[in-house]
C-alpha cells in the first residue's frame, strides 16, 4: 500500500519505522473500513427484497437520526476506553451490519442494517482521527499529520474509483455478493486495528485511574475543554462550510445540477468519477498550498473557491458546469485534511479529544440536514440558480464572520502575551 509522507521536496526527512508502520495500518483501516461495495445498488437490492421507497427513505431519515444521536456517546466511549480500542469495536459493529441484509433482507433487517451502521461510524469518526493525531505528536511526527489524512482519504476515493464500476456485474453473478464483500473488507478493517499499537502513557484518551466520571459529567468537562479553548468553536464553524457544500453537492444538488445543463443521465457516472478523481488528487496533495497561507486562511479561501464554483455553474454549459464541478471536487480534498489538523490543533492535550470531534460531526450534520430541506424547497419552487447563488453567499458571509472573531481572538492573544511574559 502506498505511503506519502512529505511533499517531495522534503522527503529527506528521516521518519520513524514506527510512525511509518503506523499510517500504513491506519491507511488500510480507513479504506477497508469506509469502501461500501453495496452504496452504488442498495436501493435495487432494497427493492428486490420486497420495500417499498417509504420504507426505502423511512429507513434512511432513521439513519441521520440515529448517526447524530449516537454521536456524542460513542465519543464518550472512545475517550474512556481508548481509541484504538474504539476502533476496534466500531470495525466488528460494522463487519456484523453487513452480514444483516445477507441473513435477513425485509424492513426490519436493513433497518438493524442502518442502525447498526450508524454505531459503527459514530463509534470511529471521532476515534480514528483522534488516534492518528495523538499516536503522531507522541512520537514527534505531528508535522506529518495533515499529509498523512489526506493520503488515508486519498486512498480511500481511489478504491471506490476501482470497485465500484464493478458492483453491478457482481451483483448480478451473485445477488448478495455487494454486502458479503463489504463485510470481508470490514473484517480486514478491524485486522488494521488490531495491530495498531497502544498510545504512550497520557496520549491513550483516558483518564487516570481513579479520575473516571461519569457519562454526563465526561459530556461536562468535554464542554468546558471547548469553552476555555476560544479558536476551537469558530474552527468548528468554519469547517461547516467546508462539509455541508460538499456533501450537498454530491448527493442533493448533483443530478439537478447535470440534468439542468441537459448532461445526459447515462453520463453522471463518468462525471461522478471525474469528480472523485479531482477530489483524490487533492487529498493526496494538500503540501501544494500549504505554506503559502496560514492553514486558517487557506481553509477560507478553498471555502470560498467550493462555493464559488457551485455559483459559476449558474452561468455555464454543460462542460464548463462539470469543469467547475471538478475545480469544486479539489478544493474539497485539498481543505479537508488541512481542516482536520486545524481542529486537532486547537483541542488541547487532553482526554476529551474524540468526544469533541463527535461533537463538531454532530455541528455539521445539524447544519446539513438544515440545509437540506432549504434545497428541497428551492428545488421545489424551480429556483436551482438561486440557490447556488444563495449558498455562495451565505458561505462567504459565515467565513467573514469566523474570520473576525478569530481576527479578533488572534490580536487578545497578542496584547496579553506581553503581560504573561
Amino acid at each position: 500500500m502506498p505511503l506519502v509522507l512529505l511533499p517531495r521536496a522534503k522527503r529527506r526527512t528521516r521518519v520513524p519505522d514506527a510512525v511509518v508502520r503506523v499510517v500504513r495500518l491506519n491507511n488500510g483501516f480507513q479504506l477497508l473500513f469506509n469502501l461500501l461495495w453495496w452504496m452504488p445498488v442498495f436501493y435495487e437490492y432494497q427493492k428486490q427484497a420486497g420495500l417499498s421507497d417509504s420504507e426505502i427513505f423511512g429507513v434512511q431519515s432513521i439513519y441521520y437520526v440515529a448517526f447524530c444521536l449516537l454521536e456524542i456517546p460513542t465519543g464518550l466511549i472512545a475517550d474512556r476506553i481508548g481509541q484504538r480500542r474504539c476502533l476496534q469495536l466500531g470495525a466488528a459493529v460494522m463487519t456484523a451490519a453487513n452480514l444483516v441484509p445477507v441473513a435477513w433482507p425485509s424492513f426490519t433487517g436493513f433497518l438493524l442494517h442502518f442502525l447498526a451502521i450508524a454505531a459503527a461510524r459514530s463509534l470511529v469518526s471521532g476515534a480514528s482521527s483522534a488516534y492518528l493525531y495523538e499516536y503522531l505528536h507522541a512520537n514527534g511526527a505531528g508535522e506529518h499529520y495533515v499529509q498523512a489524512e489526506g493520503t488515508a482519504r486519498a486512498l480511500g476515493l481511489w478504491a471506490k474509483i476501482a470497485c465500484w464500476p464493478l458492483v453491478g456485474v457482481l451483483m448480478h453473478v451473485q445477488h448478495q455478493a455487494p454486502y458479503v464483500l463489504t463485510a470481508l473488507c470490514t473484517l480486514g478493517s478491524l485486522v488494521c486495528a488490531g495491530a495498531l499499537p497502544a498510545l504512550a502513557a497520557g496520549h491513550d484518551g483516558k483518564r487516570p485511574p481513579g479520575g473516571r466520571a461519569g457519562l454526563l459529567g465526561s459530556a461536562r468537562q468535554a464542554l468546558t475543554v471547548l469553552r476555555s479553548s476560544r479558536a476551537l468553536g469558530p474552527l468548528m464553524v468554519q469547517g461547516v462550510a467546508i462539509f455541508t457544500l460538499a456533501r450537498i453537492c454530491q448527493v442533493n444538488l448533483f443530478q439537478p445540477l447535470l440534468l439542468d445543463k441537459d448532461v445526459p443521465l447515462a453520463d453522471h457516472g463518468a462525471v461522478l468519477s471525474a469528480m472523485t478523481v479531482a477530489e483524490a488528487v487533492g487529498s493526496a496533495r494538500p503540501g501544494w498550498v500549504r505554506g503559502k497561507l496560514s492553514d486558517t486562511a487557506l481553509v477560507t479561501v478553498l471555502s470560498v473557491v467550493m462555493a464559488l464554483s457551485l455559483a459559476a455553474t449558474t452561468t455555464s454549459g454543460a462542460m464548463a458546469t462539470i469543469g467547475w464541478l471538478c475545480v469544486f471536487a479539489t478544493a474539497t480534498g485539498l481543505a479537508y485534511p488541512v481542516q482536520r489538523n486545524l481542529i486537532n490543533a486547537a483541542i488541547p492535550q487532553t482526554p476529551y479529544r474524540a468526544t469533541l470531534l463527535s461533537l463538531e460531526s454532530i455541528i455539521d450534520r445539524g447544519v446539513c440536514a438544515l440545509v437540506a430541506l432549504a434545497v428541497g424547497a428551492y428545488l421545489a419552487a424551480g429556483r436551482l440558480d438561486a440557490l447556488l447563488v444563495h449558498a455562495a453567499v451565505g458561505t462567504c458571509l459565515l467565513l467573514l464572520a469566523v474570520g473576525v472573531v478569530l481576527w479578533l481572538i488572534r490580536r487578545d492573544r497578542a496584547r496579553t502575551a506581553p503581560d504573561e511574559s
